[in-house]
């Protein structure tokens, strides 16, 4: 059964973040610069908040916000579900789906280490069912 540990093992342990009075034109920036859908708001070390495209569409787009003109404290979502480098696949995506967000970070005690998505964990999933396939289409065969 794989871990976030894994996922991050495989993905990398890289943390795109932003500080919450950033504006978040920056934010979007950001985001498209590195081809991600979300970004760690990070104020004096800790964990702030959390800012998606999903927050952008339904909080500055259909607002008649302007992304200049908007800081990043006043879209992103402070309440945060987090994970842990022990938690299995199967249940963050169990989280992912009960609480309706696509991304995780991953805390370390109080530190952000990591940030899964619904896109890590299922190629996870999907690596570990090719594995599977693997090994019984060598069994059946007989191969050693």
């Amino acid at each position: 059964m794989a871990t976030v540990r894994d996922v991050l093992e495989q993905k990398g342990r890289g943390v795109f973040y932003i500080h919450p009075d950033a504006s978040v034109l920056a934010a979007l920036e950001m985001m498209a610069e590195h081809q991600i859908g979300a970004l760690v708001v990070i104020d004096g070390g800790s964990l702030a908040g959390i800012i998606t495209e999903r927050d952008y569409a339904r909080k500055i787009v259909l607002k008649g916000r302007t992304s200049p003109r908007t800081l990043v404290r006043e879209i992103m979502s402070t309440t945060v579900i987090c994970t842990r480098l022990d938690q299995t696949v199967e249940e963050c995506m169990a989280i992912m789906t009960a609480k309706a967000v696509r991304h995780l970070p991953v805390l370390e005690h109080t530190t952000v280490i990591g940030l899964v998505s619904i896109g890590d964990l299922v190629k996870s999933v999907i690596a570990d069912q090719k594995f599977i396939i693997e090994q019984l289409e060598h069994y059946i065969k007989g191969d050693r």
